[in-house]
């Protein structure tokens, strides 16, 4: 089992994006601890020198299992929801302009917080329809590439599309495409599903990423979670792709990834954990 953490590869609000600031800098403090690979954060690839990204990320030797496109959505309000169809088309070409770098790196392209919100004017299952379609013209252009997208069930207090496994199983179904599966994340499955174990064992094989942290957002550790059930249910159910952690930067960035890193090394199965 594989460890990564999210670095944000541009500026950024998002508080939970672990590191910030010089993204070689933290690369090297990423490969320095411990970790296997590493989750950018990339908002608009278009702006971003991609070859030198990747070539950072591979000088450290690290791999990039996903690559995350929420700040579309925080920094700008693009979304595959919103009323303005021009709005939706945007957020659409931006998650597709992801697919080159995606296709390079060998890494997934998380469907976060760019599917939207239900805004007002707009009814709950128009949201989900044009969710649905965006989705389905995003896996069409990435299968040719043999990239895979994951949706990301969210707490309901970000947005009310998808906040549980099952939810994203029906979403999954309704589009159709073999390249579509879930990212399950502790921290929101705390809040919204009644076990988190169940959750894991719902989604199955459809259960293409992880990430990771604690109940009160802070990493691993800091909080009630029990990660060395999850780790070993992660185990028991085959999952063979990368934890990542994706927490608040508290009480520090450094201090925060060094002390998700120890923790989730001492419980891990493999080292050593039940």
């Amino acid at each position: 089992m594989k460890l990564s953490i999210v670095v944000s590869a541009q500026p950024t609000k998002f508080g939970a994006a672990t590191l910030k600031g010089d993204f070689e800098e933290n690369l090297a403090r990423i490969a320095e601890l411990g970790y296997d690979g590493v989750e950018p954060a990339v908002r608009d690839p278009s702006v971003v020198d991609q070859e030198g990204l990747l070539a950072a990320i591979r000088r450290y030797d690290l791999e990039a299992p996903a690559i995350g496109t929420g700040q579309a959505w925080g920094e700008e309000g693009l979304s595959f929801s919103d009323r303005d169809a021009g709005v939706r088309r945007t957020a659409i070409d931006r998650v597709k302009s992801h697919l080159p770098l995606a296709a390079e790196a060998g890494s997934m392209i998380i469907i976060g917080l760019i599917r939207g919100t239900v805004k007002p004017g707009v009814g709950r299952d128009q949201a989900i329809d044009w969710m649905v379609e965006a989705l389905g013209e995003c896996c069409e252009a990435a299968a040719p590439l043999g990239v895979r997208l994951v949706v990301e069930p969210l707490n309901r207090y970000e947005t009310a599309l998808v906040n549980t496994a099952g939810e994203g199983l029906e979403l999954i179904r309704r589009v159709g495409a073999d390249n579509l599966g879930l990212l399950l994340d502790t921290f929101h499955m705390n809040i919204e599903e009644p076990s988190i174990e169940e959750s894991m064992r719902l989604a199955g094989d459809r259960m293409f990423h992880f990430h990771v942290a604690d109940s009160n957002r802070w990493y691993p550790g800091a909080g009630h979670l029990d990660f060395r059930g999850i780790l070993g249910l992660l185990k028991e159910l085959g999952y063979a792709g990368y934890v990542s952690g994706e927490f608040l930067p508290m009480p520090d960035a450094l201090m925060a990834a060094g002390r998700a890193i120890s923790h989730l090394q001492e419980v891990m199965p493999s080292n050593g954990g039940k």
